[in-house]
């Protein structure tokens, strides 16, 4: 994915009236009762808040502020934030904190006046300062090969710096809050094996199966026949590599598939889809648990692990940055309408848990390795690509913390057919 470069920024003339006029604007933007923020001028001097706080963002030239009150738009300081103009210091999870005090915050006409005549005191972008703007790629829902190469093929090895030796890029499955992250990802992929109660010999559908870690296991662990599927050719190319150094391409194949392209004449015993629901789109669900019930057997058993949201997906900072930054074609759902539109594809729904903690940790254990590997993974991809990363895995992990999204496991089976489960969850939780 090509991102505009880091410049290295100018150095703003030290202008008193201009860092005067910055505090001032400061003071009247920021809420008081957010105190482990606190915001450094380009002068290194603070502008707001207290220099012990955790976060610091650091204003290396006034333009940002500016364009923010003038052009009254956030993502202009993410574009100024991907160029180097912005700097954040400290725990970067802490900078959201700022997000819902200031999307509620109702000035009075004389306020808003005061605060553009103070920005025209700040200087603007010089030659060859100003960052690029970012376009929107696709659509929510639109679900394609190019919009999965956006965010998947940056790099291989950009991604293997900081997640886990699997080389699973979702949700990890926690048994208490300081865990690693390897044994948590081990202990996520054996979980799901055991919830789908996979046996020898049964054939496993994993659709969005990444770079093979669930495929890889499933078949190792419990001697499953696996069929993956991925959308990213990057994946596609290290996935098979690591099928064939493992000696498992007699139970493990994968393709470079889209899954509205299946071959409904095979019939799977288990079908399992891990973090690429939300690539899917609303208007696609029939769709796809459609494809689903017909590619699998009568008595399968199918587990849904997708992000959904409190909210749905309308029209907000968040779902605008996430769809022309992140994730060109991303739409999340409620659970009930994700439920629904299960059962209306003949699915009953057998068990749902939310792992929305699990999901927080998981991200701030991504956060803390990509910052630990900045170099590498500059080196691995541009440093554009590791701040976005990094903003964006920090937001997240606050979004799920404050409830705004959650991940859901859904498991279900096909209405009306004998189901191959226990009465109980014990067999989950053995040792």
């Amino acid at each position: 994915m090509a991102l505009a470069q880091p410049l290295p920024p100018a150095p703003a003339q030290v202008d008193p009236r201009a860092l005067a006029a910055a505090r001032s604007i400061l003071e009247i933007l920021l809420p008081a009762q957010v105190t482990e923020v606190a915001v450094r001028l380009w002068d290194g001097t603070l502008g707001w808040g207290a220099p012990e706080a955790p976060c610091i963002l650091h204003l290396r030239h006034p333009a940002p502020l500016r364009e923010l009150i003038l052009k009254r738009s956030l993502f202009r300081l993410v574009d100024a934030y991907l160029a180097g103009h912005l700097e954040v210091e400290g725990e970067m999870e802490k900078l959201f904190d700022l997000q819902a005090p200031l999307e509620k915050l109702q000035l009075p006409l004389a306020a808003r006046l005061r605060l553009a005549r103070l920005a025209l005191r700040l200087p603007g972008y010089g030659r060859g300062e100003e960052p690029a703007a970012t376009c929107r790629l696709a659509r929510p829902g639109e679900n394609c090969r190019r919009t999965i190469a956006h965010h998947y093929d940056v790099s291989n090895d950009f991604y293997r710096l900081w997640l886990d030796p699997e080389m699973v890029y979702s949700c990890a499955y926690f048994t208490e809050p300081h865990e690693d992250l390897a044994r948590a990802q081990r202990d996520k992929l054996e979980y799901i094996c055991r919830k789908l109660r996979l046996e020898p010999g049964q054939r496993l559908l994993d659709i969005g199966c990444g770079w093979g870690g669930l495929a890889l296991w499933a078949a190792r662990h419990h001697g499953v026949r696996v069929h993956g599927i991925t959308l990213s050719r990057q994946q596609y190319e290290l996935a098979r590599r690591r099928v064939r150094e493992a000696g498992l391409e007699d139970r493990v194949t994968i393709e470079l598939r889209d899954y509205r392209d299946l071959d409904m004449t095979h019939h799977y015993h288990r079908v399992v889809s891990v973090g690429m629901f939300e690539h899917i789109g609303v208007r696609n669900f029939p769709v796809y648990f459609e494809t689903i019930a017909r590619v699998m057997r009568p008595d399968g058993l199918f587990l849904n692990h997708g992000i959904t949201s409190a909210d749905g997906w309308g029209d907000s900072v968040g779902t605008r940055f996430i769809n022309h930054y992140i994730f060109p074609d991303g739409e999340l759902a409620t659970l009930h309408r994700v439920i629904e539109a299960m059962e209306q594809a003949g699915f009953e729904t057998i068990d749902v848990e939310n792992l929305r903690r699990h999901y927080q940790l998981t991200l701030r254990l991504w956060v803390r390795n990509l910052e630990a590997r900045r170099e590498e993974a500059i080196a691995a991809s541009d440093p554009a690509t590791w701040r976005l990363w990094r903003l964006y895995m920090a937001g997240s992990a606050h979004r799920f913390g404050a409830g705004h999204i959650a991940l859901h496991q859904i498991l279900a089976a096909r209405r009306h057919q004998p189901q191959p489960l226990p009465l109980t969850r014990a067999d989950l939780y053995r040792s």
